[in-house]
């Protein structure tokens, strides 16, 4: 096939020798297979910012780290290399975040190199050596469902013992290789402690499997995952080995209220520390 030109870099500098073929193509990048001498790889060619149909949103990028404060005044004013800053550290966030996961033990592809804008990582295949196929294009039984549920739900629980969110996990983009799902696409993900809309984010990516799962075991219907999870976390009693019951107790107890208005004047007063640092950079 005629070689995508984000892709001719890789192969002057001799990290890619050919590419096969398209594998697939999403809402933030599209996939090659590549060959890298004997190694069959795959390539993830990253759309530009305004051909992507996910945005990225304040609410991903919330709390993550550029490398100094010029940097930061860039993205807080919107020039155009803030914006190549923005889209830098989306990009490496992916990279970041697959390394870190690995590392505990969650079934994500092995990275080798990222380089303009293309993420050269591990070739998923299933038991016949084939490209693994999204779980949306696996037929489902229920036994099967609930086996690769709770194992996803394991994975999500690594991921939040490791200080991750997915922040965009459904059935489309979870692969499943020979030994089971491994999970993909991570350039929203979300660091747990650092953004204050990771609770949601959690909850909504273990609805997201609740949702998928149920349609093929009823009984999961109803589960709660999510909220165990995140409240588990919260009180700093969550583990790999934590023993999860997809039921959350009810709170009994009275709501206090004056603590509540504490939380929501904190709040205020954080927003509007926020946006005067904001002014102030901008001043600079």
């Amino acid at each position: 096939m005629k070689t995508p030109k984000r892709l001719l870099p890789l192969i002057e500098d001799g990290l890619v020798d050919e590419v096969l073929r398209q594998l697939m193509s999403g809402k933030e990048a599209k996939v090659y297979v590549v060959r890298c001498g004997e190694e069959i790889r795959c390539a993830k060619v990253y759309k530009e910012a305004n051909q992507r149909s996910f945005k990225q949103a304040a609410a991903y990028t919330e709390g993550r780290k550029v490398k100094n404060s010029r940097q930061a005044r860039a993205m807080a004013k919107g020039s155009k290399y803030g914006r190549e800053v923005q889209e830098e550290a989306w990009q490496t966030a992916e990279v970041d975040a697959l390394y870190r996961l690995a590392d505990a033990g969650v079934r994500v592809p092995e990275p080798y190199i990222c380089f303009e804008g293309v993420l050269l990582m591990e070739l998923l295949t299933d038991a016949n050596g084939n490209a693994a196929p999204r779980l949306n294009d696996v037929e489902m039984s229920e036994a099967l469902a609930l086996q690769y549920h709770a194992e996803l739900i394991h994975q999500v629980v690594l991921m939040l013992c490791a200080g991750v969110v997915h922040g965009d996990l459904s059935e489309y983009n979870i692969l499943v290789d020979a030994e089971g799902p491994v999970i993909i696409d991570l350039p929203q993900a979300v660091d747990a402690a650092g953004n204050n809309n990771a609770a949601a984010m959690l909850e909504r990516d273990v609805d997201n499997l609740r949702s998928y799962f149920s349609q093929f075991a009823p009984s999961l219907a109803h589960s709660q995952f999510g909220k165990e999870i995140w409240k588990l976390y919260e009180a700093g009693e969550l583990t790999p080995d934590s023993v999860l019951t997809g039921r959350v107790k009810r709170e009994t107890r009275p709501a206090d209220v004056r603590a509540v208005l504490r939380e929501v004047e904190s709040a205020r007063q954080e927003e509007e520390d926020r946006r005067r640092y904001l002014a102030e950079l901008r001043q600079q």
